[in-house]
């Protein structure tokens, strides 16, 4: 049996999303709820790999903290990076986006992964 993705929204993900997620059976935790709001993302990415989830973020930062990971050896959880231009303003679509990829990649899909919405 494998393992569905689980998600961590970072502090500037709507919390809409993840309800919406989490009523089509996604495993979500957010930011806010985990009290890491502030945090740098690198120590952010830390804490989603530890609870097991793939960050969730509009912050292009991630993409140069997961590279800098990869190129350390450092594990990570995944990265699902949402082109803020496409997605900041289009809750539907990225809910909608969310889900398909819930649908389809599992936690060892996106261990060292970067999963680009655009």
């Amino acid at each position: 049996m494998t393992n569905p993705v689980r998600f961590y929204f970072d502090q500037h993900m709507p919390n809409a999303a993840a309800d919406a997620l989490r009523r089509h059976g996604a495993d979500v935790r957010t930011a806010h709820e985990a009290g890491t709001c502030g945090n740098p993302d690198d120590g952010q990415l830390r804490y989603a790999t530890a609870d097991g989830r793939a960050v969730v973020t509009h912050d292009r930062d991630y993409l140069t903290h997961a590279a800098d990971f990869l190129s350390r050896g450092e594990p990570f959880a995944g990265v699902v990076y949402c082109d803020p231009d496409r997605y900041q303003y289009d809750l539907r679509r990225l809910i909608r986006d969310l889900l398909i990829l819930f649908g389809v990649l599992t936690a060892d899909d996106m261990l060292d992964h970067v999963e680009y919405l655009t």
